[in-house]
């Protein structure tokens, strides 16, 4: 098993609000850790947003006491990271109302187990097929659940970027927990919307497939497509290969 990071300011965006924790040994009570975070907010406090609910989600899991599912400690952190940037948005105006995207996995055996809240993506890579594990927590895909509007009519919604879930904008938060069983040779994307809004599925899953290149070199040819088609704003992604023999 082995994972990767990437992040870039983009072509358009001033500062980059994305933040990614790779670690690919254990980390307190977890034996490895992946994590895409897209701050939003006011002058820089998105960058404050995403950052510290990585550091805090960061401290929760070096603390937290092994026993339990490791769905439930990833959830846990999330709600734990969510208190305390809500907590820090209160104390001075320029972080009123900041908030982050949160998509943390871990690794286990033959399972993937991840956190999720707002739009930043987890995909399966498998077989040539791509599939999306989490779901977008934003106001087109509550319509595109409601009959309203078809998938295709999302993808160029105007008001597709609307999160209706987001870390640290409110003091309770709801959080999807998911898990997911992996075959030797399949391959995790993790990303920001800076790189789905501006590269369709098809060519994450080209790029990811590729196994001429390293995993490295994908996630940064999958970064200077997303830059080459506008870059409108940061683009992270992570990749992670279950590969064989993998000892988890």
């Amino acid at each position: 098993m082995t994972g990767i990071g990437k992040s870039d300011i983009g072509k358009v965006r001033t500062c980059n609000e994305d933040s990614i924790f790779v670690q690919n040994s254990p980390i307190g009570c977890l034996q490895n850790l992946y994590i895409v975070a897209d701050g939003m907010g006011g002058h820089k406090s998105g960058e404050v947003a995403s950052g510290n609910a990585v550091k805090y989600f960061c401290e929760f899991i070096k603390n937290r006491n092994p026993e339990g599912e490791i769905l439930d400690i990833l959830v846990e952190g999330v709600g734990y990271a969510n208190k305390k940037v809500n907590e820090m948005s209160k104390t001075d105006e320029v972080y009123s109302n900041m908030g982050t995207t949160f998509l943390a996995a871990s690794l286990s055996q033959d399972k993937i187990y991840i956190a999720h809240v707002g739009d930043s993506r987890l995909y399966l890579v498998r077989n040539n097929e791509i599939k999306q594990l989490t779901t977008d927590h934003t106001y087109v895909m509550d319509m595109v659940k409601s009959g309203f509007i078809s998938r295709d009519e999302a993808k160029s919604h105007p008001d597709r970027n609307i999160i209706t879930r987001a870390l640290g904008i409110e003091e309770s938060l709801s959080i999807d927990g998911i898990f997911n069983k992996l075959l030797h040779n399949d391959i995790i994307v993790m990303c920001s919307d800076g790189l789905y809004e501006m590269i369709d599925d098809n060519i994450i899953l080209n790029i990811s497939g590729d196994i001429s290149l390293s995993l490295e070199k994908r996630a940064e040819k999958m970064i200077e497509y997303a830059n080459s088609f506008g870059g409108k704003d940061n683009v992270s992604v992570i990749l992670i290969g279950y590969w064989e023999g993998a000892s988890l």
